[in-house]
């Protein structure tokens, strides 16, 4: 049994890895539960899988979360250097890092010095301290398992070539709501058509930084440190279907595609990275759809 830790588990990747606990409890124990302010999704979630200690990052909420979980055995901690201290718990196996923006770096590296593997959906830890990170694991010898689908996806065509180096990766963008558009017509949309993404269903920030498409840069970032890749290496494509996540094209020129539908891929890499336990309820892919599946490089 894996025992984890899931930060942001009020947000889009933590509500998942919850729903994936739920589904498998022989596999999990929750150890720590963390949030910014949703202090009543964070009371209801603890109540469920009990945790050992949650960790808040509104300290002036600390009083109410108290007084809901610690009459229950949940201990209650607040602020930036409380979820750092939590994160090297003893019983803690594995860390989901699903905090928003770069808030994830600081308990990531905490996590890393602690020796626990990381199960990272935090891009932004790795675009703005991606040297520093990567070196902090190696250091450690730590894991870090890609949660973003685009980046499971390689790390899945890399299974079987560690052999056959990479000669480059093409990550995949759907193009987001306003794809197609004009320069005229870009200049007059709205926020509310920003948030409703054509295939996925995500977090606000995530879901507007898609639909400028400056998400696929930060992923680029994300790659590059990830798996050690020069910047011309890193090709970025737009494929409206959203079936295929990434290409990887290997040294002796084949390259491997990781191909499904879409809407199932964060709960999935979360599962697989966790527990490495498939689920028998994902739609599977046909290859009939596939054959509506187009790449654009513009």
């Amino acid at each position: 049994m894996k025992k984890i830790a899931i930060l942001g588990s009020t947000g889009s990747i933590g509500t998942q890895a919850l729903e994936v606990v739920r589904e498998q409890p022989e596999h999990f124990q929750v150890e720590l539960l963390t949030c910014n302010g949703k202090v009543d999704l964070l009371i209801e979630q603890a109540l469920e899988f009990k945790p050992n200690a949650v960790v808040i990052g509104d300290a002036s909420k600390l009083d109410a979360v108290k007084n809901a979980l610690f009459p229950k055995g949940v201990k209650v901690f607040a602020g930036v250097e409380a979820l750092e201290q939590s994160v090297a718990m003893a019983d803690i196996d594995v860390v989901l890092t699903a905090l928003v923006g770069y808030a994830g770096l600081r308990p990531t590296l905490a996590a890393i010095e602690a020796g626990k593997a990381i199960a990272l959906a935090n891009k932004e830890t790795l675009v703005v301290a991606g040297e520093l990170v990567t070196k902090a694991a190696s250091a450690k010898g730590v894991n870090i398992y890609p949660v973003d689908s685009e980046h499971s996806a390689i790390f899945q065509c890399m299974a079987g070539e560690w052999h056959n180096p990479i000669e480059k990766i093409v990550l995949t963008a759907s193009g987001g709501p306003f794809r197609g558009r004009t320069r005229a017509e870009l200049a007059a949309v709205t926020k509310a058509q920003a948030l409703k993404h054509p295939n996925w269903n995500m977090g606000a920030k995530i879901t507007v930084d898609s639909a400028s498409l400056m998400n696929k840069g930060l992923e680029a970032i994300e790659a590059k440190w990830l798996f050690n890749l020069k910047r011309e290496q890193i090709e970025i494509v737009v494929h409206p279907q959203s079936i295929i996540h990434s290409i990887v094209q290997f040294a002796d020129g084949s390259m491997k595609a990781q191909m499904g539908l879409p809407g199932h891929e964060a709960a999935d890499t979360i599962r697989a990275r966790l527990s490495g336990s498939p689920s028998n309820e994902v739609a599977a892919l046909r290859l009939r759809q596939v054959q509506c599946a187009d790449l654009r490089t513009t």
